[in-house]
């Protein structure tokens, strides 16, 4: 067992940069270390991967300055994931490094139980089988949907043959689909989004979502978490879709966001503990008014100061796609309190220029 264990640490070790790529997407390479804030993904830069061999050791060795935690790239595995035990660790490695059947038939077999479809444990094995999204379809997309600078912060990758199945009478189908994650206010992932997309293209009807009767999906436990963008101090804002807060974090790259998923979702969503003031980007349509009036009750019922965010069109990202940039980060403005526009917008337009 030990001499398996060994051999998947050097063989990921030899893909160290990928590993850093894929597990710890919140991190970039500084020379030859991969910087990033801990093993569970956290931007920052007190954590260092060493991607290449040298006289201070060898790749795959990590050390956190803060804690002074260290180890190799299996431990990256499990702890960015939070699995439980080596079994788990070992199979998601072998996926990872796309193993031969009988090399993985040389490695003890993981025994694991069924995952039911639809489950927490689901969706955080899709999310971990999933990759960056620069250079892909989901980049495309969404600078097709007028979003030309993605601020993400990791909680999007991208899967080229994602299982759908149109329903349990129908054979499932594999699209290539945006994978948002969905997580509670600790950062640990309850679920994902799924968005399924054209490959074939972008056009003005499906606006680049694949050919399918539901394009957009989610799965896990939804109710209270959201898709985060950015780490929350005392400032938040919060909406429904992913593509309205990924136009809205276009303007204002440093405001977190969270996107809930749908308006009931938006409602119930969880608020962290220490926020100030809440901005609630709701969409021009009843649902949207009855999100605006139950989560403003709701904030203010928590001592957080309530402001709604309105579009002119359907949402932001129709503002966005239809007006422009500048027409939108005009309008923020004006709705925005003045110590936002400062801490948020204009700190944004100073460092676009």
């Amino acid at each position: 067992m030990s001499g398996d264990v060994s051999e998947l640490a050097r063989r990921l070790a030899r893909e160290a940069e990928a590993v850093c790529r894929h597990y710890l997407p919140n991190g970039k390479r500084a020379g030859r270390y991969w910087v990033v804030g801990d093993v569970h993904n956290t931007p920052g830069r007190s954590l260092f991967v060493r991607l290449q061999e040298s006289p201070k050791g060898p790749a795959g060795k990590w050390t956190d300055a803060a804690t002074g935690g260290h180890g190799d790239l299996l431990d990256i595995i499990r702890e960015s994931l939070a699995l439980r035990d080596f079994r788990e660790v070992a199979e998601e490695a072998r996926r990872f490094l796309k193993l031969p059947r009988s090399e993985e038939q040389s490695l003890p077999r993981p025994v694991r139980p069924v995952v039911p479809a639809g489950s927490q444990e689901a969706a955080r094995r899709l999310f971990a089988i999933s990759g960056p999204i620069e250079g892909t379809l989901v980049e495309t997309y969404l600078q097709r949907r007028g979003i030309s600078q993605i601020h993400h912060g990791g909680s999007l990758r991208f899967h080229p043959r994602c299982y759908y199945r149109p329903d349990e009478h129908l054979p499932t189908e594999t699209w290539p689909a945006m994978i948002g994650s969905v997580t509670d206010l600790e950062g640990r992932i309850t679920g994902v989004h799924r968005t399924w997309l054209d490959p074939h293209g972008f056009d003005r009807v499906r606006l680049g979502k694949a050919p399918i009767d539901t394009p957009r999906r989610a799965m896990g436990d939804l109710l209270g978490n959201a898709v985060r963008f950015g780490v929350v101090d005392d400032v938040l804002a919060a909406g429904e879709g992913i593509e309205t807060m990924l136009s809205l974090r276009y303007v204002l790259p440093t405001l977190p966001m969270t996107a809930a998923l749908s308006a009931n979702h938006l409602s119930a969503m969880l608020l962290p503990s220490g926020l100030r003031r809440l901005y609630i980007a709701r969409d021009a349509d009843a649902a949207g008014d009855a999100v605006q009036a139950i989560l403003t009750q709701r904030a203010e019922a928590a001592g957080i100061e309530a402001i709604a965010l309105s579009p002119r069109l359907g949402d932001f990202n129709e503002d966005l796609h239809i007006f422009g940039l500048e027409a939108l980060r005009a309008a923020l403005r004006l709705q925005l309190v003045p110590e936002d526009v400062v801490r948020f917008l204009h700190s944004s337009m100073a460092t676009a220029e």
